[in-house]
């Protein structure tokens, strides 16, 4: 992992695990320590729902919102160029126009009660295409169950966000299954053993100047515009929301080669109107003229930004790196999270918005 660009004055508290579970009271972080446990677990659960295989030559589509539906956005992003078939991620109350019977949609809600998601799952049925379900009960393992329709089991206990390993390995085996990718036990097995690694160099049993430590408190005080790139785009916009969700600030997440035509003006204007940072997430396999795009886009915005960061993933297979990234980001939002003094886990102002709609 490198880092490159300015740098932020660092705060001078502590992130042991001590100091964090003053503030966490939640608990967030032992989830997103235990994500190779959760890699492990989720195949053993995928293994258990679903017998046998079916093919569907119209490809996978992932229907789910927030932290159910990142987990099809890192699986396309792990399969790349070894997806066979069209892999779509829907966050809404309806399938793509494309849709048939000859899909197979795969409706993934942590709680089993997202209306976006049970609204797709009907649609699916309508259609007659092939349904899995990624759930931990409520309404929609209800409505599966009723239906014959194979329920994968997730554990309950969690924020949605910290089962990203869950809903990723079964975005994964669903597509293996389906026919729109080659199946990935092996690499999960060994990503899950790699992530441990990592867990323990970027831990809060690590050092103060570990990387996750480090970007923690470079990132505090500032408005993080995080950028990825082909394998990373989707980390990106992990990050961002994780952000959101646990540091409970405001974050934004951009892709390049696009964000070259139009948000690269925007930070002329940066310094008038606050401090935002500029972490720019990059990969062994982005496109030479990305790379290139990164290095230049980074020395451009650097007078204007707050603080610079170039990191890469780690790892050899690309689930390795999609997951090595994830962890990373996790871990840079539970320790904003404590420099801000803010519990990770609660998220009033979702379940307030939930309550309201279901008053309507």
């Amino acid at each position: 992992m490198s880092e490159g660009g300015c740098a932020a004055t660092p705060t001078a508290e502590g992130l042991s695990r001590e100091a964090i579970a003053r503030i966490d009271a939640s608990r967030q972080l032992e989830d997103v320590l235990s994500l190779p446990e959760h890699l492990r677990d989720a195949l053993w659960r995928v293994e258990s729902a679903i017998m046998g295989e079916w093919d569907t030559p119209a490809g996978l589509v992932v229907a789910g919102m927030g932290g159910s539906a990142i987990g099809g956005a890192l699986a396309r992003a792990a399969l790349g160029d070894h997806s066979s078939r069209p892999i779509f991620v829907t966050r809404a109350y309806g399938l793509p126009p494309w849709t048939t019977p000859e899909t197979t949609v795969l409706c993934a809600s942590y709680s089993g009660n997202t209306e976006e998601t049970l609204a797709c799952y009907e649609s699916a049925g309508a259609l007659g295409a092939h349904r899995v379900v990624a759930t931990t009960g409520g309404r929609l393992a209800e409505m599966a169950r009723q239906d014959g329709v194979p329920v994968i089991p997730l554990p309950g206990g969690f924020q949605p966000r910290a089962a990203v390993a869950y809903m990723t390995v079964a975005a994964l085996e669903v597509a293996a299954l389906c026919g729109a990718g080659p199946r990935l036990t092996s690499e999960i097995d060994v990503a899950a053993a790699h992530t441990e690694q990592l867990v323990e160099e970027w831990g809060p049993d690590a050092g103060e100047d570990t990387p996750a430590k480090t970007l923690a408190r470079s990132l505090h005080g500032t408005i993080p515009v995080i950028a990825g790139a082909g394998l990373t785009a989707p980390i990106a916009y992990r990050w961002k929301t994780q952000i959101n969700e646990n540091a409970k600030q405001p974050a934004f997440a951009h892709e390049l080669p696009e964000l070259d035509h139009n948000e690269i003006v925007g930070w002329e204007g940066a310094p008038q109107l606050g401090r935002f940072s500029a972490v720019f997430l990059d990969d062994s396999d982005i496109h030479p003229r990305v790379k290139e795009r990164i290095e230049l886009t980074e020395r451009l915005i650097e007078p204007h930004a707050a603080a610079c960061l170039r990191l890469s993933t780690r790892g050899q297979t690309t689930i390795e790196r999609v997951i090595s990234l994830v962890l990373l980001g996790d871990l840079v939002s539970i320790y904003m999270a404590v420099l801000r003094g803010v519990d990770p886990g609660p998220v009033e102002v979702l379940e307030r918005l939930k309550g309201e709609l279901g008053e309507r």
